[in-house]
């Protein structure tokens, strides 16, 4: 137990990475220890796709490019929301906490846009690590999958800390579903979840110093006793 808890006060989301290898083997380690998280009737329902290489570099020049042409930009279509189309409390202030602290660590200044673009375009690098990660489903299941995946991630980032490795969920990528179902060839029944970053940190890059507050359980849980 004493272990888990480092794990998961360990666990982090880091975004600098360094260009250090990951053999293939050691991810392929990590992806069997996470397909033990636990799933509705057994189904397994998390399909995953492990960028490396020529394959990465082309997914991330691709992606960087449109990422700097406002028109390509314009066109890019998410299937699902991740976010809300209207944030309320407290989960606005949670996140605008989030994005000061980060900017104000990489000496962005409130309103500088061109940085806060700049910064956001490094989600389209893997933040630099040299192991990219795209989640999906088949398009006939429903939520219940999406949490089972949400498990097999958890599982997979416990495993990669475990390890001394590093890692950062990605929601960014999932307006580059069409994009990457055409340069990865992509069957058409997966349905894109989100990208995850796998490397080692980058324990000189400033932004790495970032640690998220996490709300106290009586902010969150609420004990039925009678």
């Amino acid at each position: 137990m004493t272990a888990l808890s480092g794990l998961l006060r360990a666990r982090r989301s880091v975004r600098a990475f360094l260009p250090t290898p990951v053999p293939r083997a050691t991810v392929e380690a990590l992806l069997a220890e996470a397909a033990r998280a636990p799933s509705g009737a057994n189904m397994q329902p998390w399909r995953v796709h492990v960028l490396q290489g020529a394959a990465l570099q082309r997914v991330v020049q691709g992606a960087q490019a449109i990422h700097a042409d406002p028109a390509a930009r314009a066109e890019l279509r998410a299937e699902y929301l991740y976010y809300p189309e209207h944030w309320q409390p407290p989960y606005e202030a949670r996140r605008r906490e989030l994005g000061l602290n980060l900017y104000r660590l990489l000496g962005i200044a409130k309103g500088d846009k061109a940085g806060m673009h700049a910064q956001h375009g490094r989600n389209y690098s893997f933040f630099g690590a040299p192991v990219g990660l795209l989640f999906s489903v088949h398009r006939c299941l429903t939520q219940g999958a999406w949490l089972d995946l949400g498990m097999f991630m958890q599982n997979l980032m416990l495993a990669a800390r475990a390890k001394g490795l590093d890692t950062c969920a990605q929601a960014a990528w999932i307006h580059y579903q069409a994009e990457l179902s055409e340069w990865l060839d992509l069957p058409q029944d997966e349905m894109l979840v989100c990208g995850m970053a796998l490397g080692h940190a980058d324990p000189e890059a400033v932004e790495n110093q970032l640690h998220s507050r996490r709300a106290e359980v009586a902010e969150f849980a609420t004990f039925h006793d009678d």
